[in-house]
């Protein structure tokens, strides 16, 4: 399997998940186990080869610019090798955190969740509890994460992002790769989104995501402008990119749990190739950072420090500002890849009130 498809599945589990999903004592001998301390390095070392590869060991101090809560997450070990998950597995384990994930968001953020079809695709529509009828002419199109072959974010990224704005939100249930690969998510997205469009003026529609629903963003957006469609109010892309053809620093260096957890070694050529498929990776609308950016609606840009896709969201981010778009990124320092999934982080509702607090404002204007 490809290095860039065993990370971007994205799985985007909190710690607490990770843990409930490990093998119990007794567990067989085959399975992957954490390098043990006395097989870890101890000191910190640099070679850099005659390609310009980078053969580093760092030893790195456990950083107290963040939460506690955030400090256990990033102490918790994780099996550092063994095979890729398989597909069908990734996706049992990952609905069952996500039906969790909904239970824990709802108690923080009470709501009404519905299951629909918009344009004959598949929809979860949440209305906040206590929306005001003053918003009820404005919607946020969600386009959730989970590497594009499942789905990790429809929950957890528009039930406190509804809560927090008092808007509904419509999350998409795009068709997954590898039985759909791109434009499907694409061609699903745009769909109800113009079918959006009947009912809600596009200066009272958001669009954003996570991960792969970031990426995701980016291409509808590029695909909408594309088409001469009108663009929404506002663009959330929350840990993606816009980069198909080329690795980031970040993807080398990083795993989905920051520092802990497996890393498979940086190959060339296109990532994904389940998504991609034939698909030509600089196409401007799968690697929108190769297309035409100006006109884009303003766009919030949110990473962190350990995030395996930091180079990727920054990368993008530049591309927009030096197209003129008015794009604002925010790096929360240390913490892994979509860390704001998880309720239990302090950081976690900062990220979500801050997007929320972005979305409201260009809203309104």
């Amino acid at each position: 399997m490809h290095r860039f498809s065993r990370y971007a599945a994205f799985l985007l589990l909190p710690a607490s998940a990770v843990m409930a999903a490990q093998q119990p004592a007794g567990q067989p001998t085959n399975t992957p186990q954490p390098t043990t301390a006395a097989q870890a390095p101890t000191r910190d070392t640099s070679y850099i080869d005659e390609k310009g590869t980078a053969h580093v060991t760092r030893v790195v101090p456990l950083p107290q610019t963040i939460s506690s809560q955030a400090q256990l997450i990033l102490g918790r070990a994780e099996p550092d090798q063994g095979p890729p998950q398989p597909l069908a597995e990734r996706r049992t384990l990952t609905d069952a955190y996500t039906a969790r994930a909904r239970a824990a968001w709802t108690k923080l953020c009470p709501n009404t969740l519905v299951e629909d079809t918009i344009a004959g695709v598949p929809v979860r529509i949440v209305t906040p509890e206590g929306m005001p009828d003053t918003n009820r002419d404005k919607v946020l199109l969600n386009l959730h994460g989970g590497g594009f072959n499942s789905d990790s974010g429809s929950y957890t990224e528009s039930i406190p992002i509804a809560s927090y704005t008092r808007i509904k939100v419509v999350a998409v249930l795009y068709r997954l790769a590898p039985e759909h690969p791109f434009p499907a998510a694409v061609d699903d997205s745009v769909a109800v989104y113009k079918e959006l469009l009947k009912t809600y003026k596009p200066q009272h529609i958001v669009l954003y995501g996570t991960s792969a629903g970031a990426i995701l963003t980016a291409e509808v957006a590029a695909k909408l402008k594309q088409q001469g469609l009108p663009l929404p109010a506002a663009l959330g892309i929350f840990s993606g990119m816009g980069d198909f053809a080329r690795d980031g620093d970040s993807i080398a260096i990083y795993g989905l749990r920051g520092f802990s957890g497996h890393l498979d070694p940086p190959q060339a050529g296109a990532h994904d190739l389940s998504y991609v498929a034939s698909a030509g990776p600089k196409d401007p609308v799968l690697s929108p950072i190769y297309g035409d950016l100006h006109g884009l609606p303003p766009t919030l840009f949110v990473t962190s420090g350990r995030d395996l896709l930091l180079s990727g969201t920054v990368n993008l981010h530049r591309a927009y500002l030096n197209a003129g778009v008015d794009a604002r990124l925010v790096v929360f320092d240390a913490l892994p890849h979509a860390f704001w999934y998880d309720p239990l982080l302090p950081e976690a509702i900062e990220a979500n009130h801050m997007m929320a607090e972005f979305f409201v404002k260009e809203l309104g204007r």
